[in-house]
């Protein structure tokens, strides 16, 4: 009987417990902000679901690029990612970021490099996120069709 004790603390203890997600599930908004070489912003609201907290912080990626980032360290509140995306058209874009999260904020700084027509381009970008809600609002959902009036079956 204390075998089985002791061999189940020693299994415990070598068995970590499985780790907590770096930010938490539910309602965030994104800033994402292009500073050079041309300034632009957009904000967007987005539900994470906890399938999608990985996406998230996976780093850097949109509808036009598919990116990958052979560096990718995330712990202790620290992000670090390098890495390259590739537009659809198979333009490269070498990125570096880094950046640190908490499970309800999130802050990246990337500087990014491409080459256009010839020309070296850098710049830099910054994600800033925060949480706004434990949950998503509910899809929009379409307005009902008003009934047929007695006149319009005639």
């Amino acid at each position: 009987m204390k075998r089985l004790a002791l061999l189940a603390l020693v299994l415990a203890a070598a068995c970590p417990a499985a780790a907590a997600p770096p930010i938490q599930p539910g309602y965030w908004e994104s800033t994402n902000k292009l500073l050079s070489p041309i300034k632009q912003s957009s904000t967007d609201r987005r539900c994470i679901t906890p399938a999608d907290v990985d996406k998230f912080m996976a780093g850097p990626s949109n509808r036009h690029y598919a990116c990958t980032y052979p560096t990718k360290l995330i712990a202790d509140g620290r992000i670090t990612l390098k890495g390259v995306c590739v537009s659809k058209k198979g333009q490269k874009v070498a990125v570096k970021g880094a950046g640190t999260y908490t499970p309800t904020s999130f802050m990246l700084t990337a500087d990014v490099a491409t080459e256009f027509f010839g020309l070296d381009i850098q710049g830099r970008a910054t994600t800033e996120a925060h949480r706004i809600a434990d949950a998503c609002p509910a899809p929009d959902t379409p307005p009902a069709t008003p009934p047929a009036s007695p006149a319009a079956e005639k």
